[in-house]
């Protein structure tokens, strides 16, 4: 047995792991001495253990579709690219690259790509998260600073959460706020969002404002703090609070207290997140909030600032080294003293001279064939792209596209020409970047699966077939991280806030065993922070007749991006296992939809099928997806395949926020579970969404022509046993071979009601009677357990039906229930809905504390 100090590769929270490796099995705990969560972690931090298995890795690098020796494919790789660059020259180029990696591996990309290929087309898909956010920063303080820590959310007086749900997308963190007000009464927290969320739960006021219109709040809160010379303040004369309840469709009372409490507290922190940066209009919305906190004075000190929280666990350590493709590289621009100090440190004359293609222009230049190279590394843009179905279009037009990949058939890696397998979590050696400056160390504890290997060593490979190599002979990572520091302290005497010179000679042995490390701010420079003039901009989304609905998209609690790593591990399924779409209560109403029943969501680019769920947190006109499903995970399951590509002009982020919809109701011919040891091909007519289960394939289906006889053709032609029941719209089938169950399908007209955990046993241990196996065929177990309801607390897997059991028997608060069942008491993220179950038991107000 040992154990090894790491880091989660989720959130940009940071936090650090403690990963335990025993007879093969890997288990996780937080850090306890780990500053970001001092020990705790959420859900999908405390299933890291069980990503680590190797089913449907990509484990040997692949050429067209075949498998092929490691020499093989570089050796292709670099012919193919180097026959583009010599006959379309670099611009011909691009890597799209990810939040993911770690931070060795970003370096190596962005200095390949810019310092050797000799074009800046180096863009990542962290340009959909926080890009407007860094133009923020970067215009206000004349670098990419994030001016907070973690600790200024404990300390201070007011929080403001803007765009931000951190219950479910940050749950550490948000726990930690939870607790530092609990411990000060005192301190008020906003909530700034359209829907009401998790992070509702402590708000002492929810600011239920029109979608897109929070410039219109924080240019108006500028107004009220007073008279000032700037532009921006000039500006802000034009919004006194009638307006901005106008614009932002909110009660003037609403606007008057949120602006009557940020200019009374001694010391205020926005935090902010999707909700501000994924607009067309995300850098203003960014550098309005960052206004209000300079004109306040609550910026420079203890408790106070505009903190923008990361999405991914490496965004920031992308930053740092420049793989954004209007970055150059250590926080450096694309200007003349910048482009002579990058070009001298690395030896190079090839330097890109202008910035690069950024995520959605690239693509649309690989759709225009101007592009016609691409690298793709650790992402998915065919699924996190907004118009993902025109992303798929250009891949597969392009005429050599290259993945690197954890895992192989994802939505991307199906139009891969060139396939490298790369290392994942536990496996590989590196450093992260968190949300708050912080640099800790991803370590390796499991040993390289197959042929797969690290990022960086695979970019040194291609470096060395294009005729690079001397600049990229690393021998280890840690080689990699003293040039990137020593880059950042190079010819910096103090104009450059990222300088990492005292970490530029560490030894090996010093970088191995390396404890977060915080690169430090001078907060001097806040003071000479400048405003930038802001006129809030409605978003760009145009509702009509035909689309008229406003579709939000975003996370949902247990899942992870596009769910390459989480949608396998099934108790992070439990929680949300399909695509749903949340609809207001009067609208539901109005257009003849119902609660678990299914619905179309279209927009001029694409369709997805998701589940109604009826929403008091919804406006009405409003409606709310999650952004994970994929390909594998579901057939119209893409919330990205409806929006439009539609972007801020400085940033390039796309406004993800904001599409034009219309959402109808389909009432399938049945509806059906589908069970199998393998998964089969299922017809093009089959709407169908792939949920994770242990040892079996499992589907929810529907369709309007029936399967039952494909799925009898199917199992016939295997020599399996068949055994059906048919009776008015229900069709059931069991397939068996040497008594062992093979496949199970249930279908009706409504979604059957099964006994699903005595099914999945019945494929590890068949019924052995008669009466047992009529049973499974009804969908039934002969000893079924009481039925769980949905799950709630997915740490302790504790359904609803529980929770109610445990309310009636006298359990009056989320305390309680924690004590009776467990839920709540890991990661806390389930405490909102067990609030929320009290109250409809009547037993507390749901916003009690």
């Amino acid at each position: 047995m040992s154990e090894t100090r790491t880091t989660c590769p989720y959130c940009g929270v940071g936090c650090g792991v403690v990963a335990r490796v025993e007879a093969g099995s890997v288990t996780v705990r937080g850090d306890e001495q780990h500053p970001a969560n001092f020990g705790r972690l959420c859900v999908k931090g405390s299933a890291l253990g069980e990503t680590t298995g190797l089913a449907g890795r990509l484990l040997q690098p692949e050429l067209d579709n075949q498998p092929v020796s490691w020499p093989r494919a570089l050796d292709a790789a670099g012919q193919r690219l180097r026959e583009i660059i010599d006959r379309f020259g670099p611009q011909a180029v691009a890597f799209y690259a990810s939040g993911q990696l770690l931070t060795e591996d970003y370096y190596a990309a962005n200095k390949l790509m810019k310092g050797f290929i000799g074009a800046a087309n180096i863009d990542t898909n962290s340009r959909l998260c926080m890009s407007s956010a860094v133009v923020g920063y970067k215009r206000a303080f004349g670098e990419d600073m994030v001016p907070c820590s973690y600790q200024d959310i404990e300390n201070s007086d007011l929080v403001v959460l803007a765009g931000s749900n951190a219950a479910w997308t940050h749950p550490v963190l948000y726990q930690r706020l939870v607790r530092a007000r609990a411990a000060n009464p005192a301190m008020k927290v906003v909530v700034i969002d359209p829907r009401r969320t998790a992070t509702c739960d402590i708000a002492d006021l929810h600011i239920k404002l029109a979608p897109g219109s929070d410039a219109g709040l924080f240019v108006g809160l500028l107004n009220a703090l007073g008279a000032g010379d700037s532009e921006a303040q000039q500006r802000a004369r034009d919004w006194p609070v009638s307006r901005v309840a106008a614009f932002c469709e909110l009660p003037t009372r609403v606007v008057e207290t949120f602006y009557q409490w940020f200019i009374a507290a001694p010391r205020a922190i926005t935090l902010y997140t999707m909700g501000i940066n994924q607009s067309a209009s995300g850098s203003d919305k960014c550098n309005a909030i960052i206004n209000v906190h300079i004109a306040s004075g609550k910026i420079d000190r203890e408790g106070c600032g505009p903190f923008s929280l990361t999405g991914q666990p490496n965004a920031m350590g992308g930053r740092e080294v420049g793989g954004l493709a209007n970055q150059l590289a250590a926080h450096m621009n694309f200007e003349p003293d910048d482009l002579s100090r990058v070009a001298r440190f690395w030896g190079t004359e090839r330097l890109a001279q202008t910035p690069g293609l950024m995520a959605v222009e690239l693509f649309d230049a690989i759709a225009r064939g101007e592009v016609k190279a691409v690298w793709i590394m650790g992402t998915n843009p065919a699924v996190s792209l907004p118009d993902s179905h025109t992303v798929c279009q250009a891949l597969a037009a392009c005429p050599l596209v290259i993945v690197s990949e954890v895992m192989r058939d994802t939505d991307t890696s199906r139009f891969a020409h060139v396939r490298f397998p790369a290392l994942g979590w536990g496996e590989k050696e590196g450093t992260v970047t968190n949300s708050e400056r912080r640099i800790s160390r991803q370590r390796a504890f499991l040993p390289a699966p197959g042929e797969a290997k690290p990022d960086w060593w695979i970019i040194a490979r291609i470096a060395e077939q294009l005729g690079h190599g001397a600049a990229f002979s690393w021998q280890h990572p840690h080689e990699i991280f003293c040039e990137h520091a020593a880059l950042t302290a190079f010819e910096n005497p103090g104009t450059r806030a990222l300088n990492l010179g005292a970490l530029a000679k560490l030894s090996r042995e010093q970088w191995d065993t390396l404890t977060p490390w915080q690169w430090p701010l001078d907060r001097a420079r806040l003071q000479r922070a400048q405003m930038v003039a802001v006129t809030p901009q409605r978003h760009g989304a145009t509702p009509d007749a035909l689309y008229p609905f406003i579709l939000n998209s975003g996370r949902v609690r247990d899942q992870w991006h596009t769910m390459t790593r989480t949608g396998y591990v099934a108790r992070l399924m439990q929680h949300c296992d399909e695509p749903t779409v949340e609809v207001s209560v009067s609208d539901t109403a109005r257009l003849g939809l119902h609660d678990d029943r299914l619905a179309r969501i279209s927009s001029p680019r694409g369709v997805m099928v998701a589940r109604i769920r009826v929403s008091t947190a919804q406006r009405d006109g409003e409606l709310f997806a999650p952004m994970h499903w994929n390909s594998v995970f579901a057939r119209q399951g893409k919330v990205n395949a409806l929006v439009e590509g539609r972007r801020d002009p400085l940033s390039g982020q796309p406004e993800c926020k904001q599409t034009a919809v219309r959402v109808m109701p389909w009432q399938p011919g049945w509806q059906g579970e589908l069970y199998s040891r393998e998964a089969p091909e299922l017809p093009g007519y089959v709407t169908w969404w792939r949920k994770a289960a242990t040892g079996v394939q499992r589907f929810t289906l529907a369709a309007d022509r029936p399967l039952l006889e494909e799925l009898m053709n199917h199992c016939s032609a295997r020599g399996w046993q068949l055994q059906v029941a048919q009776s008015g719209t229900q069709s059931n089938l069991l397939a068996w071979h040497n008594g062992a169950l093979m496949l199970g399908f249930w279908s009706g007209t409504e979604r059957p009601e099964l006994a699903h955990q005595a099914i999945s046993d019945a494929f590890d241990q068949p019924p052995r009677t008669l009466d047992a196996r009529h049973a499974l065929l009804s969908g039934q177990g002969a000893n079924e357990r009481p039925a769980q309801g949905r799950i709630v607390c997915s740490c302790f897997s504790v359904g609803e039906e529980a929770i109610r059991q445990a309310i009636a028997g006298g359990c009056e608060s989320a305390i309680a229930l924690g004590a009776a069942l467990r839920c709540g008491t890991n990661c806390g993220s389930c405490i909102p809905e067990l609030k929320g179950l009290l109250a409809q038991c009547q037993v507390i107000p749901e916003n009690s504390p």
